[in-house]
């Protein structure tokens, strides 16, 4: 019918006009994207702060967003291309190419000759049996707590000697032989009861003598550059003391002899000594010359500072004539 017709032909000229409009809209679209890609890239770039950049690994992620990462640069085009080959170039000479068959064998080893007698390799010198059981820094030889029994050897240029808490029961002549610039021997905490006569008196560099708490019954001689003498906590009486042990000592200025078994206190004492220390022992008495010449009053002996004589059975207030040339008196009994 007509109608009919009418409503087929309305139909067709609608889906035209979509076709038409959906192919008028393609490039409108196109047009419009490369318009606001460039927009866009610059809204990117203008987050940047390029006057205060600073990539960091903190801050990587902010300055550059990952997600769009690959959108923005693409380097698959810039990548050169590489063909890899399996096969080595032909040589220009085929002479050139060695033959597996011709190929040198590998040298075998001969075996030594036994035409002489074959000497070992030299041994390098061994350190000094102190330096191997002691711990030797320059010239000073630590042998603290090595269950030490005697002296150990020491190096001829050994200054310092420090040979405390072991088991020495005595000191040899022989032990400090040649040892011409030692000017310490610390002994501290040993067993020692003896040593020789001549064990320290021929050390022309010795100045301090450190004994104490051991069980020696008598001094050996000092040489006179000797400055500090300590031998507290042993077993000397005064007979175990030479006669005027220390008048020539003409640079002593320590004598510590606390806690021993003395009578008396040894004089002449030199003028060089300013501590003497002999509390702790058997001293019941005292001469006026024991310290101060009576015969000069004028006499004064300031360096004698520090005498100490308290733990003794002696009572100093018995003695008022024997103190007039020192600086401080005795400390000790005065009742």
């Amino acid at each position: 019918t007509l109608a009919g017709c009418r409503m087929w032909t309305l139909a067709w000229l609608g889906i035209a006009s979509l076709y038409l409009e959906a192919a008028w809209a393609v490039p409108a679209q196109e047009e419009r994207r490369k318009v606001e890609k460039p927009k866009a890239d610059l809204a990117l770039y203008e987050n940047l702060d390029l006057d205060n950049y600073d990539l960091t690994l903190d801050n990587y992620g902010e300055i550059l967003d990952l997600n769009n990462y690959e959108e923005l640069y693409d380097y698959s085009d810039l990548a050169p291309k590489i063909e890899v080959g399996t096969l080595a170039p032909r040589p220009k000479n085929p002479a050139a190419v060695p033959n597996p068959g011709t190929m040198a064998e590998t040298p075998k080893l001969q075996p030594p000759t036994t035409a002489g007698p074959v000497r070992p390799a030299p041994i390098p010198p061994q350190g000094l049996p102190s330096c191997l059981l002691c711990l030797c820094i320059g010239t000073s030889v630590y042998c603290d707590d090595a269950d030490l029994e005697h002296i150990p050897l020491l190096p001829p240029e050994t200054t310092y000697l420090y040979a405390r808490f072991n088991r020495i029961g005595t000191i040899r002549a022989s032990d400090f032989t040649g040892l011409k610039k030692l000017k310490r021997i610390d002994l501290t905490s040993n067993f020692i009861s003896w040593a020789d006569v001549d064990a320290f008196r021929l050390l022309p560099s010795l100045q301090e003598l450190i004994l104490p708490e051991n069980r020696l019954t008598a001094l050996p001689e000092l040489p006179r550059s000797i400055i500090r003498l300590d031998a507290r906590l042993n077993r000397i009486p005064s007979t175990g003391l030479q006669p005027e042990a220390f008048r020539d000592l003409k640079q002593l200025q320590f004598l510590h002899l606390s806690d021993n078994q003395l009578d008396y206190i040894p004089v002449p004492l030199p003028e060089s000594l300013r501590s003497l220390h002999l509390q702790n022992n058997n001293i019941q008495t005292m001469h006026e010359d024991t310290f101060c010449n009576s015969q000069d009053h004028s006499q004064i002996r300031r360096a004698l500072e520090d005498i100490r004589l308290d733990g003794n059975p002696i009572n100093l207030s018995l003695f008022p004539n024997a103190y007039f040339c020192l600086p401080r008196l005795p400390t000790g009994r005065f009742f």
